[in-house]
């Protein structure tokens, strides 16, 4: 019979495979963050968040050396002390996602719409990522 040595960092290994590992450890309620899609397309690299219910007024984009960063607000609406609510798990508060972008980006000609509940920010593809400051971008209604 041959023996097979034990590895204990295997086991840590493991627990960080499952990407929802630090949910038992932060409370959904408080690890807000809104799901976001990024992909590339010949031309463009495209970036779809899922916002329902949050007015793009109170939504901010920048991007800052190839990180995409959306982050905002949802209002904090007062409870109605007469509804006797039985679970209360629409949260209202702020978020922020960050994201490196898989290609260089044409800062001056990125197009942010906003529709049903969804940001789409469109971001024309170049061939070298020039230096520039870090801009804000306006969302289109």
């Amino acid at each position: 019979m041959a023996l097979i040595p034990w590895k204990p960092f295997d086991e840590l290994g493991r627990f960080f495979e499952d990407d929802d590992w630090f949910l038992p450890v932060v409370p959904h309620h408080q690890a807000f963050g809104p799901a976001m899609d990024l992909y590339e397309t010949d031309k463009d690299v495209v970036a779809e968040v899922n916002l329902p219910g949050i007015d793009p007024k109170n939504i901010s984009i920048s991007i800052d050396k190839q990180v995409l960063t959306v982050s905002g607000s949802a209002e904090e609406k007062k409870e109605e002390k007469k509804k006797g609510y039985w679970r209360k798990e629409i949260h209202k508060g702020s978020f922020s996602r960050s994201v490196q972008l898989p290609a260089a980006i044409d800062e001056d000609k990125i197009d942010a719409s906003y529709e049903k509940g969804v940001l789409r920010i469109v971001m024309p593809k170049i061939k070298k990522a020039p230096e520039k400051k870090p801009i804000k971008i306006k969302i289109k209604k």
